[in-house]
């Protein structure tokens, strides 16, 4: 045997000789996250490159706001998808103060969602707006010509979220807006006219107190109709949507307060409203009566009639307001299935 460093025949050793395992420390690793029972409730305003502008809410039914704070997502979220509406948990540096940084640590429930997809063979889900309660769809009578399909589509989207839809009609001056509105008068969808030269008592008084979403093409005067909602709708967007490196763009979604209590949350970068991810029965559900005719229909029956669906028990109904509304959804359900870029809604820029 060898001599050992200790020059003897016993091996010697030293402390190069010893492999020590680093300690990990006094305390013991665990898998359980704080509670954080103390979280401040928070709206999402706006999102911006991994950063979200949230607002701190008072307490009250006419959704009305406090501090506004910038805030990173918690990584015990992980990938939780947060969107503007989302009410969350916040916890850290609620001051406000510039360049200061909250974290959101929970995302509450949704009771809405306004989904899309890119297109109608698309899985992925984009959700737009969260917790919206109204569907504000706007519409141009002329100029461009108002789009049957994607005001279909946009109330499809609407019924299956949860959210109420109401057609805002623009440029009335141009033409009729009874001609365009009536497309959908046996859906029983309200119908406002809010051009430049029309009041808009009316529309303040579904949307104060409440969280709405606005669509609309590009040229429709939806822009306008913004601006005389919230005056200071062009500071206040700089002001929500600062929150990191970049700003608001065409392809983010902004909440903006309203004087009288409430938010209108404006969604300019919608190009197309994909709706892969809703079904017929979907459609239906937002109709208590047509819902419970539909329990007669065969499974798997998209509600179109014959010949494809031979055997709808829409077919066989009797009343005509009824009759009326059945058709009208058809008329949904049949701009669901289109591929087409006039029904899909997309902007032929």
């Amino acid at each position: 045997m060898a001599a050992g460093r200790g020059g003897s025949g016993a091996r010697g050793w030293d402390e190069s000789d010893v492999r020590v395992r680093p300690g990990k420390g006094s305390r013991p690793r665990t898998k359980r996250r704080p509670s954080h029972d103390d979280a401040a409730a928070a709206m999402v305003v706006s999102v911006d490159r991994g950063r979200w502008g949230c607002v701190l809410l008072d307490e009250g039914p006419d959704h009305t706001a406090g501090t506004r704070v910038v805030a990173m997502r918690a990584r015990e979220l992980g990938r939780t998808p947060v969107v503007v509406g989302d009410r969350v948990g916040v916890v850290g540096d609620l001051s406000g103060v510039k360049d200061t940084l909250a974290r959101i640590v929970r995302v509450e429930d949704r009771t809405t969602v306004l989904r899309r997809t890119a297109d109608d063979s698309d899985p992925y889900e984009r959700v737009v707006v969260a917790n919206a309660e109204l569907l504000l769809i706007v519409v141009a009578v002329a100029d461009p010509p108002p789009r049957a399909g994607f005001v279909a589509r946009a109330l499809v989207a609407a019924y299956a979220g949860g959210l109420t839809p109401v057609l805002c009609l623009t440029k009335g001056d141009l033409d009729d807006p009874a001609v365009f509105a009536a497309e959908f008068s046996a859906l029983d969808v309200p119908v406002l006219t809010v051009g430049v030269d029309d009041e808009l008592d009316a529309l303040h008084e579904r949307i104060n107190g409440r969280i709405s979403a606005l669509i609309g093409h590009s040229g429709v005067g939806k822009s306008t109709l913004v601006n005389r909602l919230v005056p200071d709708a062009d500071r206040a967007t700089g002001v929500v949507s600062g929150v990191g490196k970049g700003r608001h763009t065409s392809t983010q979604s902004v909440a903006l307060e309203l004087g009288a209590g409430g938010w209108v949350v404006d969604t300019p970068g919608i190009r197309s409203f994909g709706l892969a991810h809703v079904s017929p029965d979907d459609v239906v559900a937002a109709f208590s009566d047509l819902d419970a005719i539909a329990e007669d229909c065969p499974r798997g029956c998209a509600h179109q009639g014959p010949p494809a669906d031979p055997e709808c028990a829409f077919d066989a109904i009797t009343d005509p307001a009824t009759h009326r509304r059945a058709l009208a959804v058809r008329e949904l359900l049949g701009a669901l299935q289109a591929n087409d870029a006039w029904a899909l809604g997309l902007d032929q820029d």
